[in-house]
């Protein structure tokens, strides 16, 4: 059972009891990320969730890492396109304190500036890193041809440039402005009771900034081609189909047609590129929900030689898919694997804790597992190929990352 509490300055609380484990899993879910950047900030939210790591005005960096690791425990965070989560698992025992540390992080860290100066370095490596891994950062410029100027098209981890601009005030206004109180969901799952409702609300229960409320415009899907030249072995191509959002009717549906396209290795982009064809060694999909739109992702490397071949063979099996249909087979398949993730993540605390807070943050309710299983249900042949015939469209949007960054003339069109 999920108990969900409102705090007065507006930050929610959700509890779920699992009796059974002797872990907790708690996290801090801020619904802020790149989507609310303005272009000379881009990357802010990433560096910022790196600065809470960095040092508070009682703990140092080294005695934060210490302070889970002497209890067996693990913290971690991350930064999406629409929202930060700084999350800890610990043992049932250690919920308070890891309750204790991870709002020290927030609400003292110092931004210190010798600490900022290291940290930049640090990111500075992480993307170059990932700008080494052309298979990862195909997706960035992917979202870059499909929201072109919207901050949806920004990357997470910023840009060299900005990052240089960086310095304590501007973590401090950007949090001023997008860490406010009904901006946050603290989520906590595992053995704990109730009553820990009352030990998160000491700590997020009465602060306060004095922001503006920030309203982001919806994107307009672009079907722009874009591509990169890069050294590389392989030709890594993205198409990007128009989606739905989070919450959207016919996202079950969505999520159905996209594992027998190509979320799995029974799916027929996996079966027509790779087995079939030995095209590519890494070929699949799939779907990202944000607020007010959708993105459905196609991903494929091959040499550049036979680009052409994969792309013409990714269209036969979209055409195949939407003139023919999907099996009854495939749909049996494809509810079951659903079914069968989410039994499998109740088994895990994190897991709990992170699909609550997401539901919170996101939607602002929380359905039982007897009706997401009801939902998948009533998921049928004919709402998943209605679903297929409006996505897979003549719009599409195209990144490419190969050894000379020239699009083919059949994905220019």
């Amino acid at each position: 059972m999920i108990k969900k509490y409102t705090c007065q300055n507006g930050v929610r609380i959700v509890l779920e009891n699992i009796p059974t484990v002797r872990s907790v899993a708690i996290g801090v879910w801020i619904g802020t990320g790149s989507r609310n950047e303005e272009p000379k900030i881009n990357g802010v939210s990433h560096f910022l969730e790196h600065m809470f790591f960095k040092g508070t005005k009682t703990r140092s960096a080294r005695e934060i890492a210490e302070s889970f690791d002497s209890i067996g425990g693990q913290v971690n965070a991350f930064t999406s396109k629409e929202y930060t989560c700084y999350y800890a698992k610990v043992l049932d025992d250690h919920a308070n304190y890891a309750l204790d540390v991870l709002s020290d992080m927030f609400f003292n860290s110092t931004f210190d500036e010798e600490e900022l100066k290291k940290e930049k370095n640090v990111v500075y490596e992480e993307i170059k890193m990932y700008d080494d891994t052309p298979d990862d950062i195909v997706h960035d410029i992917l979202s870059k041809a499909t929201y072109g100027d919207h901050p949806l098209g920004y990357p997470i981890l910023g840009t060299e440039e900005t990052l240089a601009s960086f310095n304590g005030d501007t973590l401090r206004e950007y949090m001023n402005n997008h860490y406010t109180p009904e901006n946050v969901v603290v989520s906590v799952a595992g053995n704990v009771s109730e009553g820990f409702i009352k030990e998160v609300e000491k700590f997020f229960g009465s602060y306060e900034t004095n922001a503006q409320k920030h309203e982001i415009g919806k994107p307009t899907f672009m079907d722009q081609k874009l591509a990169k030249q890069k050294d590389t072995e392989q030709a890594h191509l993205c198409l990007g189909y128009n989606g739905l959002e989070v919450g959207h009717d016919d996202i079950y549906s969505l999520i159905v047609l996209n594992n027998i396209l190509g979320g799995s290795m029974s799916s027929r982009l996996f079966q027509d590129v790779r087995e079939q064809k030995g095209l590519a060694y890494s070929v699949f999909s799939y779907h990202s929900s944000y607020e007010d739109n959708g993105l459905l992702t196609i991903y494929g490397g091959t040499g550049s030689n036979q680009l052409n071949v994969l792309f013409e063979t990714i269209q036969e099996t979209l055409s195949t898919l939407k003139a023919d249909g999907i099996t009854a087979k495939e749909l049996a398949n494809s509810k079951e694997q659903m079914k069968g993730s989410l039994m499998l993540s109740l088994e895990s605390t994190n897991s709990r804790m992170s699909r609550n807070g997401k539901n919170e943050l996101l939607l602002g309710y929380h359905r039982s597992l007897d009706s997401i299983i009801d939902k998948v249900n009533e998921v049928s042949e004919e709402s998943v190929n209605t679903l297929a015939n409006q996505v897979f469209t003549d719009s599409y949007s195209v990144a490419l990352i190969s050894p000379d960054g020239t699009l083919p003339e059949s994905l220019k069109s």
